[in-house]
């Protein structure tokens, strides 16, 4: 596919997803009264208010989250040049949500600056987490992908275990971290928002200017390094980038699992394998994902409203169960 009609595809995607998301809710806002809205002309001031301080601060906090899994997704796969490491599987999305909770415990005020506190904690929490579980499964200079998988089981569900403990104990907190645990937009609004961004425009930054980095990688460490690549420091900007961006998500939308997984996967069947290109495919394909999981939340069981996570392990599951099928017969990792 020429590389204009993957980026239009995947931008009227986004686009659309957007409108849908902002349209379907509890109230349905009709799509003229949406366009209306945004201009604050809005015949109806209750679309305008459900508009600017409900679903269109929760529409951006979503696509935000799914951009941040799904770049993050395909740059661990490409780090680890391994086709089921993503921020879950690997057990960073477990440990960044310990860094949260963890900083919400804390009762650090509900404010800018408190709020700044909670993806910080979760960024260093993610960070070493990625590094316990590379120390766990290598094995000489490589990286099964069987040890990549039980050590990330291990270290996400001692993360998990750290992380329900603290709820115990945080009786204060608890509503706020069990809100967060469900995942969506718990912490939602523009203050969040604008929490995040920093962080994720960082992450992100960083995982975009890599593709060609992770190309090089492709062909191992070794011929890497004798194409002039200086592996050791590619390796840990990229690992502080994929970390940041995870944090950033997961500490406002709490642990969404498979969207790292799914979306990469798609982005290279459709687009190809270069990495310049599928960084930034996988992110839009990401925020994509995620918004649609989001609305597939709202109207299923509506008025009653399912996690997002809920949504996405449902889906993910089984891709993730084909996908290690089909790793096992092509003899990967």
């Amino acid at each position: 596919m020429k590389k204009t009609s993957s980026w239009i595809i995947l931008i009227l995607a986004l686009g659309a997803a957007l409108v849908l998301s902002v349209h379907i809710g509890a109230v349905s806002i009709p799509l003229g009264e949406i366009w209306r809205a945004l201009f604050g002309q809005a015949a109806n001031s209750a679309h305008h208010t459900i508009l600017w301080e409900i679903r269109l601060p929760r529409t951006v906090l979503i696509a935000l989250t799914g951009a941040a899994l799904g770049g993050s997704g395909a740059a661990y796969q490409g780090l680890f040049r391994n086709p089921l490491a993503d921020p879950y599987l690997i057990g960073v999305a477990s440990g960044a949500g310990f860094g949260a909770v963890l900083a919400m415990s804390l009762r650090w005020p509900y404010s800018f600056w408190g709020l700044m506190a909670v993806p910080a904690a979760a960024f260093l929490a993610a960070m070493i987490t990625v590094l316990v579980v590379m120390a766990l499964a290598r094995s000489g200079q490589a990286l099964p992908t069987a040890n990549l998988i039980l050590a990330g089981v291990a270290v996400s569900s001692f993360a998990s275990a750290l992380t329900s403990f603290l709820m115990l104990r945080s009786t204060g907190e608890l509503r706020r971290a069990l809100a967060w645990l469900l995942g969506g937009a718990a912490l939602g609004g523009w203050q969040a928002v604008g929490v995040m961004l920093p962080y994720l425009l960082l992450g992100l930054g960083g995982l975009m200017i890599s593709g060609h980095a992770l190309n090089v990688l492709q062909f191992g460490d070794e011929q890497a390094q004798q194409l002039g690549l200086n592996v050791p420091r590619v390796r840990m900007v990229i690992l502080l980038a994929a970390a940041l961006s995870t944090a950033a998500a997961v500490a406002f939308a709490g642990i969404i699992g498979f969207i790292g997984l799914i979306v990469p996967h798609v982005m290279r069947l459709l687009f190809g394998p270069d990495y310049r290109a599928l960084i930034p495919h996988s992110i839009l394909g990401g925020a994509t994902a995620l918004l649609l999981a989001d609305v597939l939340a709202r109207v299923l069981l509506a008025p009653q409203e399912l996690p997002v996570g809920v949504i996405t392990a449902l889906a993910g599951a089984p891709f993730f169960l084909w996908l290690l099928r089909r790793s096992k017969t092509q003899g990967i990792g």
